[in-house]
């Protein structure tokens, strides 16, 4: 059993990891620790003084050493006297706004928990466990069962709750996190991600203060700007050692992220909705779930905790017959033609690429209603025959017949006021009645929360999916939302509309994979704006930045691989000067970067020479040859490439111990020794021969020693390194 409870002790432990919360005699929830498995309780580690100004609960009379402020919360409340960051905040009828919880019970079963219209991890009877431990208000009858979902073999705890109004007036829910974690006092340093459109996820590391910080998205979607995911370590944690803690968050919405060190040194970690953008009123009887988070911890640091939520998504968070099989090659024509293109244009690149190897072409922007620019079109889902003359079905029955498969790009929750869909429909299109509406991309959004929008969408993809050879969508999201208000809502619920929103966005993704279980489907948003856990549930990979630039891509991607599989993140080869930066790189380092990721190709093949066609072909080969390995291989980072010369990253094959090596010298240096990498996660004891020289070295040496890569001249030059490891007899 990996949950054990006695002398109302909860005990959590997974393969190397031990989570402790226990009740006290006063009924609070109090967490003890994660980390490590240390086989007796912690509960000697509450030892608190009288704090000043630190108030006490009133069964505590003059018991001045014990208060909510200070002890280590499970799950923290507003209005009691935990003056910290409270995990949820309600509004009772009464205007009143205190939440007193307290242990009322618990239940233990086998296999994971759902969350009904939310995605989540999921696991079979034999792989996990779900514990729920049940919470009540000492004055009202509200109750929140805080949900635990363990998968031991995997080292992973998941965090969900459920708020029930069991009263008979309605509550207003001001804030409802996901997650609540108070980690006792030490050097403890943040890694969060923050970017900006075609600049996702850059990796920050930084020492936290006094106070609270906040890592968060009002912008309707996950954002460019701040990822659903923290990390927490110890000050001297690396890649191969120390102590770790990440928490991803499984959704596509605003979400807040807040950090705060106490008076005591002491940090708690809240995670979920963010309230700037939430409220829910719960009437009698009612219950409110809040999304999932995904918890591990490793005491062998980042590249170890990394692995853990790699494997957790790709196995039991993505879907569908893509999750864990092949993914096609593919070119798409967005940098290719924009919006200028007519069907003998993508018939001349799909030609093209059918030589090259390419599995899939991919029909970007422009193919519908009246699209020649990003002004007008957005909702009008049927073919724009001035462009494709004879139809969907005619040009894909064309690219088909040259070997390939056929993808579409859709944009579902846009409209443009130039369309027949807002000419019909203005009242689906989020704007606030009395206001002019913020456009963003000459768009704007529709509601997602109106059950009519999510129908039309459904009848307006599906009839595309339906009457086509379709195997893969594009499914974009090309800007933030504002002007929320909702005409299918009362004023007195506005305040769910973003929440609601993404409930129907995931109502209508579940509909159409379920409809379609052959097409793959890839997220976008402006690139990698929605990039979170929440979306690989229903599209196993994502186009990871609208940045193609090698250079770039290889921070975008660094930052990326700390939460997220390498399957999951799409990645192209594109034209050069390239299109975001102007900047020149050669084909080959373009091809080395964007084969960590889900590969493929976005530029015009006939601009080409054919020396640079033999070399995409190579790299079509290699590709697949590899990719088996770059998908379920253990992932590496090598070094930082925010303070290195060097990008380098590795994989380590789980069947036969090969291990490949691949990474791009961003600048070139006169009159200097090679540059070395030292590998990880290798076998010390082994034998590995590399691959072009056939030298053979010890995995002891290539990791403390390392490996001189090869000579590179110019600058954001590529390399690759394939060790094969030798058997016994091999060896010698």
């Amino acid at each position: 059993m990996a949950i054990k409870i006695e002398n109302r002790l909860f005990q959590i432990e997974t393969e190397h990891t031990s989570y402790q919360m226990k009740v006290d005699k006063y009924g609070v929830l109090t967490h003890l620790w994660y980390g490590a498995k240390t086989e007796c309780s912690m509960d000697y580690l509450l030892d608190y003084p009288d704090v000043g100004f630190s108030g006490n609960i009133y069964e505590a009379e003059n018991q001045r050493t014990y208060s909510l402020n200070t002890l280590p919360q499970e799950y923290s409340t507003s209005g009691v006297g935990d003056f910290r960051i409270p995990a949820i905040t309600v509004t009772h009828d009464d205007g009143s706004r205190a939440l007193d919880l307290r242990y009322s019970g618990h239940k233990i079963s086998r296999g994971k928990y759902n969350i009904d219209g939310l995605p989540a991890v999921y696991a079979t009877e034999e792989e996990a466990e779900t514990l729920e431990i049940v919470m009540e208000d000492t004055a009202t009858n509200i109750e929140v069962i805080l949900m635990y979902g363990v998968l031991p073999k995997k080292d992973i705890i998941t965090r969900s709750t459920v708020i029930i109004n069991n009263g008979t007036t309605p509550i207003t829910i001001n804030k409802a996190h996901s997650l609540c974690l108070d980690l006792p006092e030490g050097n403890w340093q943040s890694i969060h991600f923050h970017g900006r459109h075609a600049m996702e996820r850059q990796m920050e590391r930084c020492e936290l203060i006094h106070g609270i910080e906040e890592f968060s998205s009002s912008r309707g979607t996950s954002s460019h700007q701040q990822n659903p995911t923290i990390l927490l370590c110890e000050k001297e944690c690396t890649e191969t050692s120390g102590f770790c803690v990440g928490a991803a968050l499984m959704y596509s919405g605003g979400f807040q992220t807040q950090i705060e060190k106490d008076q005591l040194k002491q940090v708690r970690v809240v995670m979920g909705i963010n309230p700037e953008t939430f409220s829910w009123k719960l009437n009698a009887s009612e219950r409110f779930n809040t999304p999932e988070v995904i918890l591990s911890c490793s005491m062998e640091g980042t590249a170890k905790l990394s692995q853990q939520f790699h494997k957790i998504i790709r196995h039991n968070v993505c879907r569908g017959k893509y999750q864990l099989s092949q993914r096609p090659i593919l070119i798409n024509n967005w940098e290719a033609t924009y919006f200028d293109f007519d069907e003998k244009k993508i018939l001349d690149i799909a030609k093209e690429a059918s030589k090259i190897g390419i599995d899939m072409f991919v029909l970007d922007d422009g193919w519908f209603g009246k699209r020649d620019s990003d002004n007008s079109g957005l909702g009008d889902w049927y073919v724009n025959e001035n462009k494709i003359k004879g139809g969907l079905a005619t040009l894909i029955s064309k690219i088909n017949d040259l070997g390939m498969k056929f993808g579409i790009w859709f944009e579902p929750e846009m409209v443009s006021e130039d369309s027949n869909l807002y000419r019909e429909h203005p009242e689906w299109a989020i704007k606030i009645p009395g206001r002019n509406p913020m456009r963003s991309r000459y768009q704007l959004v529709l509601d997602m929360s109106n059950p009519e929008v999510i129908e039309y969408l459904y009848n307006s993809i599906s009839d595309i999916l339906k009457n086509n050879n379709i195997e893969y969508v594009k499914w974009d999201m090309n800007r933030s939302i504002s002007d929320w208000y909702s005409t299918c809502l009362p004023s007195s619920r506005q305040g769910e509309q973003p929440h609601r929103y993404i409930l129907g966005l995931y109502e209508l993704l579940e509909r159409l994979i379920t409809d379609f279980p052959h097409i793959l489907f890839e997220g976008c948003s402006g690139g990698g704006g929605r990039f979170d856990a929440g979306m690989l549930y229903y599209s196993p990979q994502i186009w990871c930045s609208d940045n193609t630039d090698a250079h770039e891509r290889t921070f975008i991607q660094y930052g990326t691989s700390f939460f997220y599989p390498i399957s999951t993140v799409g990645s192209h080869v594109s034209a050069v000067p390239n299109h975001q930066t102007g900047r020149i790189t050669s084909l080959d380092t373009r091809g080395i970067v964007a084969m960590a990721g889900s590969f493929g190709y976005e530029l015009d093949l006939s601009t080409l020479t054919e020396e640079e066609k033999e070399t995409m072909k190579e790299q079509v080969k290699k590709y697949r040859q590899y990719q088996l390995l770059i998908h379920n291989g253990d992932y590496y980072r090598l070094t930082n490439p925010h303070n290195s010369r060097i990008a380098a990253w590795q994989w380590n094959d789980n069947t036969n111990g090969n291990v490949l090596v691949q990474g791009v010298v961003f600048r070139a240096v006169a009159n200097m020794v090679r540059d070395k990498i030292k590998l990880m996660g290798v076998d010390a004891l082994a034998k590995y021969k590399l691959k072009g020289t056939g030298e053979i070295y010890s995995g002891m040496a290539l990791m403390t020693g390392g490996i001189l890569i090869p000579r590179t001249t110019g600058d954001d030059a590529a390399f690759e390194l394939f060790f094969e490891k030798l058997a016994n007899d091999e060896e010698k």
